[in-house]
């Protein structure tokens, strides 16, 4: 018997398009929840199917794949009239709603707690914006690398005496999705518990800005001000930073006495050895330093070398370009890669999630085409073949 899924029997409407919603509620329809996501006829659906450079037949991308798997999609417009109706109709069915709409339009389209309780009061709303809904950016528009540079996120990367760097990847998009996922979900545990639905807000600025955490604490308590350490280091920590090898980078963490003699253990160099490194404060003190002596020493060999050496007693990891990452046989030792056979390619490969339930990785399903559901969900909710047919023609689906 194929063992069940920790959210499945529960239904949630996505009103979302493009990163931040999307890759969240996709944790919830890896994990079992029944995602509809709804997606306006009058523009296409999800923008995101349209994200090059990378396209899977019409209106389909690897972009929307990565994103959207396991969901189902209803072509809605919610702005229409019969189009409401058949959202209002679907919410009566559900146990959450949720969007990435900016601030000010959840209350507009009427998906709110205090719009959506009269239909169900169990109903639970997650609002994922750029900056919320209750201050005078709610109308604002908003995007993960604005977060980055506004909240002091960019000033802390890349090199000291270089333009501030944003992350390689929208990590501010990824983490206020996870965080509004997991708002979501304890609505729900709350909601299955009281009867009592509600509104969870989570906003792109305030995730962003609560990642700075340590150093946001040293300076509102000290008005210690962190900044940028050459070699991608650590502020206070020594050593834990990139270092060279004879043929390229390592980034080694002896982060802890009991690591740093491991570490001089296997190095075996009188210099490194002495006193003047020997406590965590000597070391963060003679940084420099100790940085060239550690150069000096791995410069010997190559990186490959030391890791074999260090691997498993050291933490420390090799510094890849995408191709390496990819093609690093690891990743498919612990299934983080797993296969999603789509229409268009049959052998297409997606990230596997970082979750596992019962020790296993969970599977995946091709995003569906826009409104692939449309007629299957309209009716489960009573609408006849002719009823269907007469909202399409009204625009409404």
């Amino acid at each position: 018997m194929k063992p069940t899924l920790p959210l499945e029997g529960v239904r949630i409407i996505a009103v979302e398009q493009y990163g931040a919603g999307p890759y969240g509620s996709m944790f919830l329809s890896d994990m079992g929840a029944e995602v509809i996501k709804i997606e306006n006829p009058k523009i296409g659906g999800d923008v995101s199917r349209q994200t090059g450079p990378f396209f899977l037949g019409e209106n389909d991308s690897y972009f929307f794949q990565t994103f959207n798997l396991n969901k189902k999609s209803l072509s809605l417009n919610l702005k229409t009239e019969e189009g409401r109706k058949v959202f209002e109709a679907l919410v009566k069915t559900a146990d959450a709603v949720t969007n990435n709409l900016r601030g000010d339009q959840p209350e507009k389209l009427g998906i709110t707690y205090d719009a959506l309780k009269h239909i169900n009061p169990k109903i639970v709303c997650g609002h994922l914006s750029a900056y919320g809904r209750d201050n005078d950016r709610a109308n604002w528009p908003g995007y993960d690398y604005l977060m980055q540079a506004e909240a002091g996120l960019m000033s802390l990367t890349g090199e000291p005496g270089q333009a501030p760097a944003r992350f390689g990847v929208s990590m501010v998009d990824f983490m206020t999705g996870a965080v509004a996922s997991l708002g979501l979900t304890a609505g729900l545990l709350g909601a299955y518990k009281t009867g009592q639905g509600r509104d969870v807000d989570v906003s792109l600025f305030d995730v962003a800005l609560h990642q700075l955490s340590y150093p946001a604490t040293w300076y509102l308590n000290e008005g210690h001000v962190t900044e940028r350490v050459a070699r991608s280091a650590h502020p206070a920590t020594v050593p834990c930073q990139l270092y060279k090898t004879q043929d390229s980078f390592i980034f080694l963490m002896a982060m802890t006495d009991k690591f740093w003699d491991i570490l001089m253990g296997l190095l075996n160099d009188s210099v490194l050895s002495e006193d003047r490194f020997k406590a965590v404060a000597q070391r963060r003190e003679n940084r420099d330093v100790l940085t060239q002596e550690i150069d000096r020493v791995l410069s010997s060999h190559t990186t490959e070398y030391w890791l074999e050496l260090l691997a498993g007693k050291i933490p420390c990891a090799p510094v890849y370009d995408l191709p390496q990452a990819m093609n690093n046989p690891y990743i498919r030792d612990i299934g983080m890669v797993r296969k999603v056979p789509h229409g268009e390619n049959p052998d297409m490969e997606i990230l596997g999630n970082p979750i596992k339930i019962d020790g296993q990785r969970l599977s995946g399903k091709a995003a569906v085409a826009m409104g692939d559901t449309t007629n299957e969900l309209l009716t489960e909710l009573g609408y006849s073949a002719e009823k269907i047919a007469t909202l399409k023609s009204q625009g409404a689906i």
